[in-house]
């Protein structure tokens, strides 16, 4: 059995040099489609993140039950954290203050007064007592807000469509007719919470003229039970609350947002079909033009399969330089970017996964775009193709 004598790697190398201007283009045109989809991938995986850190396993959320899913529109008694602190036990205490927080949830119009800016906003009137749940919220600067002050998370900005600088310590925000003096800046792990302001709740409630709230969250210590909550509510059906983990709350929010990033990854695929069209066109015209050599190759003795393995060579080495060149453009110009959506705000996460998909589609690309010109290639004659101008 012959051993197929296979082109030198050089070869292939220098044939990219050969053709600079249509080398550039090619390496181009990769390079864009490969960054689109870093940029598809990195918002999918963006979402996902930001919904699964928001939840926190010990914690529990009681709230209206005619509400569904969106406590935007729960109202309960605000009596509830006391009832709840008084009929149930194993909740967790810290410093002797047991872990409920009251909360009024809003999403309202908001006017940055700096820019003149108004858009949608998530506004959470919130006690002392929320940091005893909301363990991830941390306030990075400034102080915990007093009377007439909000504190704002560090993607509120991108939520509200104005810059950092508009949202500093010491400026102000408006909504319902009031204004709020920015008293600080709190993270909370890359959670939905960090495009929220939080404000003290009776300042809020004073302000909308509401003497409910949204919900009450709650943090189980070790002998405490989610079935205990919802035993309490079924007992107090006057009430009419319900009670789930906030894990299993953002769960539901996932499966809600599936056909979002369904369409993403719809998205991915269709950029990637579209990427396979426009390399097989390249090299279509680029095999074209060198039906001549490549005609000289077999008569020089190498076979069809070696130069086919070559005219890969030379399309899987762009591909691999455009997905370098995409990962590079991705990691410096839309990792961390803050986008808006319905549920606030998110970071872009380019991430093991996107690199995965992204530079592994751009090898696909490379390699499918250039099978077909190459087969077309060989099966011209030799005597033809030498005849060929």
């Amino acid at each position: 059995m012959l051993k197929l004598r296979l082109l030198p790697w050089e070869y292939g190398v220098r044939n990219l040099f050969r053709r600079p201007t249509r080398s550039l283009l090619t390496l181009a045109g990769l390079t864009m489609v490969i960054f689109l989809i870093f940029v598809v991938v990195a918002f999918i995986r963006g979402l996902e993140n930001s919904l699964a850190v928001s939840g926190e396993e010990d914690v529990v959320l009681v709230y209206s039950m005619s509400s569904g899913a969106d406590i935007e529109n729960s109202s309960i008694p605000a009596r509830t954290p006391a009832l709840l602190s008084a009929s149930v036990e194993g909740i967790q205490e810290r410093f002797d203050v047991e872990a409920i927080s009251p909360e009024l949830y809003l999403g309202t119009r908001i006017t940055v007064p700096e820019e003149e800016v108004t858009g949608l906003g998530l506004v959470r009137g919130v006690t002392i007592q929320a940091p005893l749940v909301r363990s991830k919220v941390q306030v990075i600067d400034g102080k915990w807000p007093g009377p007439g002050e909000v504190l704002v998370g560090k993607l509120a900005y991108s939520k509200l469509g104005s810059s950092q600088n508009a949202l500093e310590i010491g400026k102000q925000v408006e909504f319902d007719n009031q204004r709020w003096r920015i008293s600080g800046h709190f993270a909370a792990g890359g959670s939905a919470f960090e495009s929220e302001l939080w404000c003290p709740l009776e300042e809020m409630q004073s302000a909308l003229k509401r003497q409910d709230i949204s919900l009450t969250a709650l943090k189980l210590g070790s002998g405490g039970s989610i079935s205990d909550i919802e035993m309490f509510c079924s007992e107090r059906l006057d009430l009419e609350l319900r009670a789930i983990g906030e894990t299993a709350y953002y769960d539901s929010l996932q499966a809600y947002y599936r056909p979002v990033r369904m369409l993403g990854w719809l998205v991915v695929c269709l950029v990637a079909g579209a990427g396979v069209f426009a390399g097989l066109n390249t090299m279509y015209g680029a095999v074209v033009g060198r039906i001549r050599e490549l005609s000289s190759l077999q008569a020089m003795g190498f076979r069809r399969r070696a130069i086919t393995l070559s005219l890969i060579q030379e399309a899987l080495l762009l591909a691999i330089g455009g997905s370098l060149l995409a990962a590079v453009f991705a990691f410096w110009l839309i990792n961390g970017l803050a986008v808006r959506f319905t549920m606030g705000s998110f970071t872009l996460r380019v991430d093991s996964v996107a690199v995965l998909v992204a530079c592994g589609t751009g090898f696909l690309l490379g390699f499918l775009g250039a099978i077909p010109p190459a087969i077309k290639a060989m099966r011209v004659s030799v005597v033809q193709g030498i005849k060929a101008v």
